[in-house]
């Protein structure tokens, strides 16, 4: 059940990983290579269809990641996985506290209705994204490493 668990996590976590890279190193670069009013559309649109999803993402890898502890409790890398899911908390109360609220004005940004700030809050959002890139990345190595030690 342990092994079933710990592949399920991983693979869970790897895709939002790989989802969250993406956003941050090739979305947003190609958001900002098109005109002003396509990129921010571009970004708006995304912050909508992420938005609604990511946060099952973000809960449920930290719900499996948890689960996966309690399970494995006493078996070789049940640290390491303790220690992921506590970044993984950390990754939450980034996202809430920090992006989601640029997130939610931006989602419903137009051309039209836009505020004058919106590339500063766009390119706000970009560094705290990366810093949550690293912290998510940190806590799938740490589980691989774990499913490797179990």
């Amino acid at each position: 059940m342990s092994n079933a668990l710990g592949v399920t996590t991983v693979v869970i976590v790897g895709l939002m990983v790989g989802v969250e890279f993406a956003v941050a190193f090739v979305l947003n670069r190609i958001f900002a290579g098109l005109p002003e009013d396509a990129g921010q559309l571009g970004r708006a649109h995304g912050g909508r269809m992420l938005g609604a999803l990511m946060p099952v993402w973000y809960i449920g890898s930290l719900v499996l990641s948890a689960i996966w502890a309690a399970v494995a409790w006493g078996d070789p890398g049940t640290n390491l996985i303790v220690i992921a899911a506590a970044l993984l908390i950390v990754s939450v109360v980034m996202s809430v506290v920090l992006l989601v609220p640029i997130n939610n004005r931006a989602k419903r940004w137009t051309p039209e209705n836009r505020p004058a700030d919106w590339k500063e809050q766009s390119d706000r959002w970009d560094r705290y994204h990366y810093l949550r890139v690293a912290v998510i990345i940190a806590a799938f190595a740490l589980l691989t490493a774990a499913l490797a030690a179990g």
